[in-house]
């Protein structure tokens, strides 16, 4: 660019403008402007606060008539080996479509392909196997955009990258001419791959058992490119060279040494790549002479070169190493026996363990054999038997001597083969005695042949069987309960322990009637099968068919009294004895305890019977009634019955307020609890009857009352009804429960004198005739007279009123009368009524 082409003027404070004149092709691009504010110091320096960036303009420079340019754009120019490279280049030109270019890319000198006018590259020398490989691509993108592509850098594609563009034009004369231009050198730098794997050995574990697995994990970090993996072994002072265990390669095919070479036949070495990053080698049924050390060496890898020039280049190597330690079965190998109970009761079970160190493993397995040898007197020899073995293929044989005849002996071992038991259920004499254990140690070579290794035998176990003792607990907590007559009486009987689940029992129930009697009584046995058997106090008191036993649960047993009597009042208990079967399937008693007392009282209702204690007084005339109730507003039972009796006391004398006793009373009325009249505590004088002046009436099952008719003077006195409760006893009998007196109610009757009033109304031809017959006759009078009147009266109406002489009027006459007999009607004739 000439002097003055470039220009930037201020044109304010804060405004500033740039001038490009003569504009060429390569100042396309993106424009902006930077400010930054400045601040001096008191030192007279300048500090810049702050920096900002305009919005970026994009600036496109079309080329004038025929020319071009031509622009090579790439990502990033600094690659390591192994990445891909893009390589752009655009050229920028008027009508480009109807133009007829030919690009060609150039490193470093040297052709790498031209893309002609047809688009078909045509590639250099050195990159048709590269492109044959796929790891390079040269192509038309767009008309003007064109693409180099390689795959895999290496190393020497470092270097200066061109793109050259060639038009073609034809001359008017007919000529073509070629134009051409580059692009600028775009320099790639490759670094070399270095390889930064690191490598980590891990094992199942260091020391292993003989017969386990050798397990051994190599974990390869950082990696690049291909792996591949050896795995090598030495003794532990590594005195003598490496042997080659197994390798796996980049592709990961396996080769096993060939001092492994028959072991690895029987599968018993094994390598194998778990992933890209780790590998794995497992050593089976390990031996002691697999002890030593490991490595896992690691190797990685880099193509060069494609096609049949590719080579494989080493660009790392790592390796760890691993101390693994083969402990010997034998050295380890012990055999014990032993049993959490030695000494066990009568039908109780017990086991038998045999520990086997160390644990199960299917390449060194063990043989485990019990033997038995029966207590002094049961067997004439004191041998050794074997009664089970278990081989060392998992099988069980049954020896010579069976346990229980084999019915009660049972074997299992754990899912490790360590633990092998022997279990004996409900012990008996045979099986006391010594038991022991042996085992032989078995290994399996890789050829699947079978060498013993060691044999033990474990420690002697002496099992004596002893006659269990008893846990009985039968609950003795003393106790009471009160219940009134025909209720349900209901007495348990727990048991708190037993000496077996197996155990049975037998109850029996007994009662004590009184503290002073010499025997207790007993009422029924409940034998141990279920069987029911009464005793001879059921039935003298006829509780056989009140009486009822049951099992509520295993452990509760429930006697239950039906319709309890007075009589049933008295101490309970149970007795209890406990049955076991032998292992022979014999039962015999083993103990036997009472329960504590059950103090049971059987009384009959509370009294509660209330009768009304209101007195009064009433006055009643001679002739009328007299009405006496009786309430009873309390009860002892809703069952209750009632037997109701009236009483007077005619005496004079007495106070008001004393009680009538049975001397000087009299029986008014009487009905029983049965409602038979008469059938009370009590007999009345007045037999009933039609003519009887009594009236009896029970208005509600509460409430009674008594009706004297006609009172009469003698009918004056004390009155008081006396009650009686009923109740109906288990036995269907009606007994007397509680009596009650009611309130004093003092009955007086006046006695009426003779007079005219009380002669007519004690007579109803009499009533009848003086009150009702006189008004019609009287009636009939006064028509005739009031007719004779009306008649009179035509007749002289003329001469009467000629002569002005007054009329004499009849009035009616006043009539009073009052509808009760003691005020009988009256006739009067007021003055003026009647000339």
């Amino acid at each position: 660019m000439a002097a003055g082409d470039l220009r930037l003027d201020k044109t304010s404070a804060t405004s500033y403008r740039l001038t490009i004149h003569k504009l060429q092709p390569v100042d396309q691009g993106l424009l902006y402007c930077q400010a930054a504010e400045w601040i001096q110091d008191a030192d007279d320096s300048w500090f810049a606060m702050t920096r900002k960036q305009s919005d970026k303009t994009q600036l496109r420079i079309q080329p004038t008539d025929r020319d071009f340019s031509i622009q090579v754009s790439t990502e990033r120019r600094s690659f390591t080996a192994g990445e891909p490279l893009e390589l752009h280049c655009t050229i920028e030109a008027q009508n480009v479509p109807e133009r007829f270019f030919s690009v060609s890319w150039v490193f470093s000198s040297s052709p790498v392909a031209v893309v002609g006018t047809s688009a078909v590259p045509v590639l250099g020398p050195d990159y048709v196997s590269r492109e044959a490989a796929g790891h390079m691509t040269v192509r038309k993108e767009s008309a003007n955009v064109y693409l180099l592509k390689l795959q895999h850098l290496r190393p020497e594609d470092a270097g200066k990258y061109i793109c050259r563009v060639t038009e073609r034009e034809k001359t008017p004369t007919g000529d073509f001419i070629d134009r051409s231009k580059r692009s600028r050198n775009v320099q790639i730098t490759v670094q070399p791959l270095k390889s930064n794997i690191t490598v980590s050995l891990s094992s199942n574990s260091s020391e292993v058992l003989e017969g386990d697995v050798i397990q051994l994990t190599c974990s390869v970090q950082s990696t690049s490119g291909p792996l591949s993996v050896s795995w090598l072994w030495t003794d532990r002072q590594a005195a003598a060279p490496a042997l080659e265990l197994a390798s796996v390669g980049r592709e990961g095919t396996v080769w096993h040494g060939a001092s492994y070479g028959g072991r690895s036949s029987y599968g018993e070495v094994r390598a194998e790549k778990v992933r890209a990053d780790t590998f794995s080698l497992s050593l089976y049924n390990a031996s002691p002479g697999d002890e030593g050390q490991y490595r896992c060496q690691a190797t990685e890898w880099l193509q060069t070169g494609v096609g049949p020039e590719a080579n494989w280049q080493i660009i790392g190597e790592k390796s760890a190493t691993k101390a693994i330690a083969v402990k010997t079965v034998e050295s380890s190998f012990v055999v014990s026996a032993s049993s959490r109970t030695p000494s066990v009761t009568f039908g109780d079970s017990f086991d038998l363990l045999c520990l086997v160190k160390p644990r199960h493993n299917p390449r060194v397995p063990a043989s485990v054999t019990w033997r038995f040898m029966p207590d002094a007197g049961d067997e004439e020899d004191g041998e050794f038997k074997d009664l089970v073995t278990f081989t060392r293929e998992g099988t069980l044989q049954w020896g010579e001597q069976l346990l229980g005849l084999g019915t009660r002996t049972t074997v299992d071992r754990s899912h490790s083969n360590t633990n092998f038991r022997l279990s004996v259920t409900r012990a008996g004499r045979r099986e006391a005695g010594k038991y022991q254990c042996t085992a032989v140690l078995w290994r399996k070579n890789y050829d699947n042949s079978w060498s013993k290794v060691a044999n033990r035998t474990s420690n002697l176990l002496g099992i004596s069987v002893l006659q269990p003792e008893s846990k009985l607990r039968v609950q003795k907590s003393n106790q009471s309960q009160v219940h009134l007559e025909d209720s349900r009486v209901r007495i348990n009987c727990s048991i708190g322990s037993q000496t077996s689940p197996d155990s049975q029992h037998a109850v029996m129930w007994y009662v004590r009637r009184a503290a002073g009697s010499e025997a207790d009584e007993l009422l029924l046995r409940i034998e141990r099968s279920g069987a029911f058997e009464y005793g001879a106090y059921a039935e003298e008191e006829r509780l056989r068919r009140r009486v009822q036993a049951e099992r509520t649960s295993a452990r509760l047993y429930v006697l239950t009294l039906n319709r309890a009597e007075s009589s049933d009042s008295g101490s309970y208990y149970c007795l209890v004895e406990e049955w076991l079967s032998d292992p022979d399937g014999a039962w015999y008693r083993l103990s036997r305890e009472s329960s504590g007392y059950t103090q049971v009282t059987v009384r009959q209702p509370e009294i509660r019977l209330q009768v009304e204690e209101l007195e009064s007084n009433i006055t009643v005339e001679e002739s009328s009634s007299i009405r006496l109730g009786c309430g009873i507003p309390s009860q002892s039972s809703r069952d209750s019955r009632f037997s109701v009796s009236w009483y007077v006391e005619r005496s004079e004398e007495e106070d008001d307020e004393e009680r009538p006793g049975d001397e000087g009373r009299e029986c008014v009325f009487s009905i029983g609890h049965d409602a038979v009249f008469g059938n009370g505590n009590c007999s009345p004088r007045e037999e009933p009857g039609p003519s009887s002046r009594l009236q009896f009436e029970r208005t509600t099952s509460d409430q009674y009352s008594l009706t004297i008719q006609g009172a009469r003077p003698t009918d004056a006195g004390r009155y008081y009804c006396h009650v009686e409760e009923w109740l109906l006893n288990p036995r269907n009998a009606w007994y007397r429960l509680a009596t009650n007196d009611s309130g004093i109610t003092i009955v007086n009757v006046m006695q009426r004198a003779s007079s005219v009033q009380s002669v007519v109304c004690s007579n109803d031809s009499l009533f009848y005739f003086v009150f009702f017959y006189p008004f019609p006759i009287f009636a009939i009078l006064l028509i005739a007279v009031l007719l004779v009147r009306y008649k009179s009266r035509n007749n002289s109406k003329s001469q009467e009123g000629k002569n002005g002489a007054p009329l004499l009027w009849i009035k009616e006459p006043h009539l009073s009368y009052s509808p009760t007999c003691l005020d009988p009607p009256a006739l009067s004739l007021h003055p003026g009524s009647v000339d």
